[in-house]
Order: C-alpha cells, then sequence, then structure tokens
C-alpha cells in the first residue's frame, strides 16, 4: 500500500508525476489542468444547492464514506489521451484507504460508455493511503478512446473509488450542481462497473477528488475563474453547465477547438480575507480564504496562463464586515503571490455583482454596497490587475441599484430568487460579455 504521510511528502510525489510520461514528450504534449473542484469541508460544512438527503449514503458526518464507492460525474474543459487526477484528504482528520479507482465516460445517470472504464494506480499501486492534511496525484492514464479530443468536448467524465473502511470526515466541494452518484455503505469495491444498478444513491457534491490534468498539445493553456458563490454557479441550472465560466468555456472553445480550459474555483461563501482561521475543528461555510487556498486551487494547477478573480462580497456581508482596506490588501498580497511563483499567470479583476436589497440575512444593505462600488473602482483603476472584466456594469439596474429583475428568479429549483445570485440568463450575460482578446492564444507553431 501505497502512504502519503503530510505536505512534505506530498510535495515530493507532485514533483515525481509531474514529469510527462515518455509517449507525451514525443509528442510535444505537456500537462493542462481541464477540471478542478476547490475543497472545503468537512462535510457537510458548506453551502450545497439541490442536495438530495445524505442521510442513506452516508450515515453519520463523522463515519463519512464506510466500504463504498463514489462515481463522480464532471465535464472536463479539455480532452487528451492522457490523465491524472488529485485526491484530496485537506480537510480530513484520520487516513484514508482509497482502492478500486477507475475513469469512464458517462453514458448517463451512472452508468458508462462500455469498454471505456479504465484503472487508475498511485505509484504503480491500485491503491493509496491519504494522510489528513494531504494530497496525491495519480499515475498518467491512458484514454484509447479519446481518438480526437474535439470529438468529446462537452462529454463527462466519471470518476469512480472505494473508500475501504471509514474514511472520518471527508473533505468536499459542497455546491456542484452536478450530479454524482454513491453506492450503500458496506457494498464493496464497485467501481469496475460498467452499470447503475450499484448506485442507488445521488449527491450533488464532489467529495475527495478535486482536480483532473490531461495532456494537451504544447500550446494549450487553462483559465482558471476564482472567487464564490457567483462563480460557484448558485441559481444557475443543476446540470446545465451554464455557470459564467461555462459560458466562457463555449465561446473560446467555438473559437479554439480543444486548446483552452476554463476551469472553476469557486467555492459558494467565500471570501478574499477571512475567516482568519480554517479547518476541520473549526470550519466554516464559504471555505479557507482566497490567500489560504490560492496555492492548491491556483498555483499547483499544470498550464494555467490566467486567472479571473471576482470576489468580495461576502468580505463585506454581515458574516464578515470587513473595512475595504483589507480586501484590497488582501488582493494585492495574493497578487503579489502569484506573480512571485508563476508569473506568466495573467490576473484578470472582474467587478463585484451588486447584492442591494437581497433577501439574504447577510447582504443587501446600504454599507455593503458602498464598499463594493469602492472596490469595484480600485478594481477597474488601481492598477493592481492585467485586465478587467466589467460584471457590474452588465448585470445592474440603474434604476434601483440592484440586479437586473430578468436576473433574480432562481434556475436551480425555482423560485423568486434572492437579489444576490444571478440565474442562469444572468450568467449567460456575463459569460457573453467577456472579451476574448483577453485570452487569445499564440498562433500555432509559435513560441
Amino acid at each position: 500500500m501505497v502512504r502519503i504521510w503530510g505536505r512534505l511528502a506530498f510535495s515530493v510525489v507532485g514533483i515525481v508525476l509531474a514529469a510527462l510520461p515518455a509517449s507525451a514528450q514525443r509528442g510535444g504534449e505537456k500537462w493542462v489542468v481541464g477540471w478542478a473542484a476547490s475543497v472545503q469541508g468537512p462535510y457537510p460544512v458548506g453551502n450545497p444547492s439541490a442536495q438530495p438527503d445524505q442521510k442513506f449514503a452516508f450515515l453519520t458526518p463523522e463515519a463519512g464514506a464506510r466500504d463504498q464507492t463514489l462515481r463522480l460525474v464532471l465535464r472536463p474543459d479539455i480532452w487528451g489521451r492522457q490523465m491524472r487526477l488529485r485526491l484530496s484528504n485537506v480537510f480530513g482528520t484520520r487516513p484514508v484507504n482509497i482502492d478500486g479507482v477507475f475513469a469512464g465516460l458517462q453514458l448517463g445517470s451512472a452508468t458508462l460508455v462500455k469498454g471505456t472504464n479504465r484503472p487508475v494506480t498511485f505509484g504503480g499501486k491500485d491503491r493509496i493511503t491519504i494522510a489528513p492534511g494531504a494530497s496525491a496525484w495519480s499515475d498518467p492514464v491512458s484514454l484509447p478512446f479519446v481518438r480526437n479530443a474535439d470529438d468529446l468536448t462537452g462529454r463527462k467524465l466519471a470518476v469512480s473509488f472505494h473508500v475501504d473502511g471509514e474514511s472520518g470526515p471527508m473533505t468536499w466541494h459542497a455546491k456542484a450542481l452536478q450530479t454524482s452518484y454513491v453506492s450503500a455503505p458496506g457494498s464493496g469495491s464497485l467501481g469496475k462497473n460498467e452499470d447503475e444498478a450499484a448506485f442507488p444513491y445521488s449527491t450533488a457534491s464532489w467529495f475527495f477528488l478535486d482536480a483532473v490534468e490531461m495532456t494537451a498539445p504544447a500550446t494549450s493553456f487553462a483559465i482558471v475563474a476564482f472567487g464564490d458563490s457567483i462563480t460557484d454557479g448558485t441559481a444557475s441550472t443543476m446540470n446545465g453547465d451554464d455557470r459564467w465560466p461555462d459560458v466562457l468555456s463555449r465561446r473560446l472553445h467555438a473559437l479554439y477547438g480543444n486548446r483552452i480550459a476554463v476551469v472553476n474555483a469557486g467555492i459558494g461563501g467565500n471570501q478574499v480575507a477571512g475567516p482568519p482561521t480554517y479547518g476541520a475543528e473549526k470550519p466554516f461555510p464559504g471555505g479557507p480564504s482566497a490567500k489560504a487556498r490560492i496555492d492548491r486551487d491556483v498555483l499547483e494547477l499544470s498550464g494555467v496562463t490566467h486567472m479571473i478573480w471576482l470576489e468580495g462580497i461576502n468580505d463585506f456581508s454581515k458574516n464578515g464586515n470587513a473595512p475595504l482596506e483589507k480586501v484590497t490588501d488582501g488582493m494585492k498580497e495574493i497578487v503579489a503571490r502569484i506573480r512571485s511563483k508563476r508569473p506568466e499567470i495573467k490576473v484578470i479583476g472582474a467587478t463585484v455583482t451588486s447584492a442591494l436589497g437581497s433577501s439574504s440575512a447577510a447582504h443587501g444593505f446600504p454599507e455593503q454596497d458602498a464598499k463594493r462600488k469602492a472596490l469595484n473602482e480600485f478594481i477597474r483603476s488601481g492598477g493592481l490587475f492585467d485586465g478587467v472584466i466589467d460584471f457590474d456594469t452588465v448585470t445592474l439596474d440603474e434604476k434601483t441599484g440592484g440586479m437586473k429583475p430578468e436576473f433574480v428568479p432562481e434556475s436551480t429549483t425555482g423560485g423568486a430568487g434572492d437579489k444576490l445570485h444571478p440565474n442562469r440568463a444572468g450568467y449567460v450575460a456575463m459569460g457573453t460579455s467577456i472579451d476574448l482578446d483577453l485570452f487569445k492564444p499564440k498562433p500555432q507553431g509559435k513560441k
């Protein structure tokens, strides 16, 4: 059994696995992140949307998963003939034993396209133990069903794995807005199965899995959308892939095909500067602060050349109530860290949308809106960012100072909406407003 104990060991494993296999090197390819889900936790602390009752899938939060298989469904934004994935126990309190890991093309529900399910190994072994606070990258996995990567654009990958014994508190991403599947507790290792019979329970969250990378041509790159619930997609359509980063992705794919990936690093309720402390013993629904997660969610991912940052409204909520300077100083510190560690990454600032008049108890009051406007002025004219996307102008109702009324009714489960989160129409407007020249790739063949 491979064991990875602590962050130092994780770093060593990450370095070892960062090298491409010889086949990829000969093809002039490189690793590019194709999907991400920023981790938080432990479950159930977070802000999921449209979550089914989880008490049958996971009997207690303290025990977590128990001798059962999770089949997580996700949409890679770039495809390649090889992939690798990262499993995380960052917010767990005990070692997690995982085996029976497989990845295949989803047909529908928990059923896979026949013959596509591929075994995944770690250090050449079919099982791994991940220590509390650690993560682990898999070995490269060949995907023979990927013949023409462009043909798989929009298709979904199903990653299955068995938790051997009890996991304890589970590291997760609460707001997947994507249905995944879980076998019954005590049902054993079932990831090799291609049909859905063994997966009776559904979940609207992702557990343990937080990144997938693909081999892609050398001219390929990734854009990370980094932020809070308005990036995570609150009030968009369940299983609809219509968050604003999804809209941006489809526009870029229409122009450039399988060369650019847009990955989502939003966490509902996230803040730039808070909370000051975060961990398994002291969790917070909005996840770790931007500063605490920037390395894991951006800097440690392969092929990233751009980050779009939309965040700050939660810092000014009644839960955060931070002064403006604390947020702007936090942004300066994080951008400086990015430029120090990954100078090739361009950081694009996005203006924060209005929450004025929101029905949310923590939002919608005039003081928050005044701070939001001041933050937007800093984003537009403060000189910190390499470019600006003006989401505020796109979504603002000039008459009321709040969100445009057509963007308010909720798209996930229906209802009046909260005047904080845009609906599908709002996210489409945001995604289509972005100037694609901010991400224009270099011509093929040029370095």
